[in-house]
Order: C-alpha cells, then structure tokens, then sequence
C-alpha cells in the first residue's frame, strides 16, 4: 500500500509542475499591444549584459544516444580503434591532427597511448609529428604516375600493393590494362 500512496503523490506532484508550467507560459506571452521587442527589453532588463539567453534545448534522447555511442568507442579494444582512425585516414586521404581524428571519429589519440604508439609505428600510418596520414605502399597520386610504375616493373606488380594508392587506381588499371 505504501507503494500505491508513494505513486499517487508522485502523480500530484506531476499535476502540479504541469500547471505551474502552464501558469509561467500563460503569463510570460507578449500582449498585443507590445511589440516582440518591447518584450524582449523588458524580460532582459534585469539581467547583466554577459548573461545570453539559453540556447535551445537539444533532444536529451538523442544526445544520449549519441554519448553512448561515442563511450563505446572509447571504451573498444585499441586494435578496434586503431582500425577506425585508419579507415577514417583512408577515405579522407588527409592528414588530420589528433583533434581532428577525435571530433570525426571519437577516438582520443592523445588519451590513449597505446593507440597513439601503434599508429605511429603503422607501415600505413604516416606520421610527421603532428598530423597523421595515410600512406599507401605505392605513392602514386594519379594515372600517369601508375602508367609509369606498371612500365617500371615488367615482370608484373601485386594488384593489391596498388589498390589503395589512391581512390580510382583500379579503373585507372583496368584502362592501362587495355590500352597495353
């Protein structure tokens, strides 16, 4: 019983922030004789010039989702994460700092010293001290450049020591392929 009576105060508790909440809406509404900004000076004139009016609410659902998600990343196995900054330095083919990689990826390089070590000594992962980049076998940046390793090596060259040297290698290749 003492279960139901702790539920029905709650419910009366509810009941009555709703109207209170009802009440300050109600009452905080403009009157048509003022204008929006004449009521816009009058609700700030109290207020102290460094104090800004909220800003609007963000959905706490979704932020928490979007919080979870970004914990579990960070709470991942290091290879996991380490997978991600690359996959993340692959596609952009950028080299982006430690902060950059965290706001695109949710992965804290400078927190995490075992993911910082391991890309560092990454055969993909190039790093000047600053920035990390992704760094292909082969640095070619365009067809010409394949035209002239492919000629290079007669005997042949490994497809897959080419494929990510840079995005449209393949059907760069395929055209070279042809053309020969």
């Amino acid at each position: 019983m003492a279960l139901q009576d702790k539920l029905d105060r709650f419910k009366r508790q509810q009941e009555k922030c709703q109207s209170t909440l009802t009440s300050i809406a109600a009452s905080s509404k403009p009157k048509p004789a003022q204008t929006q900004t004449q009521t816009q000076r009058f609700m700030h004139a109290d207020l102290p010039a460094s104090v800004k009016p909220p800003a609007p609410a963000v959905k706490f659902s979704s932020d928490t989702d979007r919080l979870q998600h970004i914990n579990s990343i960070r709470k991942a196995p290091a290879g996991a994460q380490i997978k991600r900054v690359i996959d993340l330095l692959y596609e952009t083919r950028l080299a982006l700092t430690p902060e950059q990689i965290n706001e695109a990826c949710y992965v804290d390089i400078n927190a995490n010293k075992t993911v910082f070590d391991s890309l560092r000594k990454n055969l993909k992962v190039s790093h000047d001290g600053r920035r990390f980049c992704y760094k292909s076998k082969h640095d070619l940046k365009d067809k010409s450049q394949l035209l002239y390793l492919v000629r290079k090596f007669p005997e042949g060259i490994a497809v897959i020591d080419l494929k990510d040297s840079y995005p449209t290698v393949m059907e760069d290749l395929q055209v070279c392929l042809i053309c020969q």
